[in-house]
């Protein structure tokens, strides 16, 4: 909860900026949220279930937005009939950037990655709490932790900052996605099968505190992967981890703890620089409670997916994983 409302503030913070500014949206241009109490649990579900499931929270979120008509990429009017801008015109910039209700709801589906966040630190509580112990010095192992989740956190940050720009311009369409999706089912596979040839049992000892430096960095290249839409971040991560000779649920394990850092920094980016605009169309009752939605959602998928990890591996996900890229091509061609 302490993360929703830091998160909260951040907005806050950001709106009374936005105020004073004609370059930013005036959250009183609309009377009422252009997102219904209905819409926002359904995107706070789909987002809940499939941010740690290795499946591709993006492609399932393309299509949640689609059917919900939430994926207009028109610029939005005041009650002028004038654009609103998110970042006006400028010379060097003559097309701007206008506010469009597709932009607002990626910009939701990002903040209430805040929800993801809290069911992690709650399933894995035992885990959060080593860390803390080892930062005072109580918990080698805890300490140890906290290490390979800064190792494996910040390639993914240095390259995430540095690619923005162009993953936004030329990685979000339908094709990629769909490339993406296939790709991932053909790394899952290949890890499984990795693991079976190495004879890595499905209930493994070794712990994500035990990856050595370069495993830890590994996992951390593996994840840059998931910047690419429909990879799936948490899959990256967990086929890291397989590499790193971690059994599948203990991969999962540190996808989820590693995915602490890299979902909030996400959604700290992501609402400082579009949440005012977001919060002007859909409010904050919208925002909080597809929060809440996602972190009851997420729990339940994690808790599923270390409990089917433990007994039938990667390899019924990456299945899907192809499935999803056949119904998501025949919509583009339909």
């Amino acid at each position: 909860m302490r993360l929703i409302v830091i998160i909260c503030l951040l907005l806050q913070l950001n709106i009374v900026e936005a105020a004073t500014s004609d370059a930013k949206t005036d959250a009183s241009t609309f009377a009422e949220s252009q997102l219904s109490i209905g819409d926002a649990l359904i995107l706070g579900v789909v987002e809940g279930i499939t941010e740690f499931l290795p499946i591709s929270s993006t492609g399932h979120l393309i299509i949640t937005n689609r059917a919900l008509g939430l994926d207009a990429d028109e610029p939005m009017l005041d009650s002028r009939g004038a654009v609103i801008w998110i970042d006006p015109p400028t010379i060097d910039a003559p097309e701007g950037r206008p506010l469009t209700l597709k932009l607002a709801a990626d910009t939701y589906i990002v903040v209430i990655q805040v929800g993801a966040i809290l069911a992690v630190v709650m399933v894995f509580w035992s885990s959060v709490a080593s860390v803390f112990r080892g930062l005072m010095g109580n918990d080698p192992s805890g300490l140890l932790l906290l290490r390979n989740i800064a190792l494996a956190f910040f390639p993914v940050v240095f390259v995430g900052l540095a690619l923005d720009d162009w993953i936004d311009a030329n990685l979000f369409s339908i094709g990629t996605m769909i490339a993406a999706l296939v790709v991932g089912a053909i790394l899952m596979l290949g890890a499984e099968n990795w693991r079976k040839r190495r004879g890595l049992s499905l209930d493994a000892p070794k712990t994500p505190a035990e990856l050595s430096v370069r495993e830890a960095l590994l996992v951390g290249a593996m994840q840059c992967l998931a910047l690419w839409p429909g990879m799936s971040r948490s899959m990256v991560t967990m086929v890291g981890g397989y590499f790193g000779g971690l059994a599948p649920a203990k991969a999962a394990e540190f996808a989820f703890l590693v995915g602490v850092p890299v979902l909030g920094g996400a959604a700290v980016y992501k609402g400082m620089q579009t949440g005012p605009a977001m919060l002007a169309l859909f409010g904050w009752t919208e925002m909080l409670v597809g929060a809440a939605a996602a972190t009851i959602s997420a729990a339940l998928a994690v808790r599923f997916l270390v409990v089917w990890l433990q007994k039938f591996g990667l390899g019924a996900f990456a299945i899907y994983r192809l499935i999803l890229a056949a119904v998501l091509a025949w919509w583009v061609i339909a």
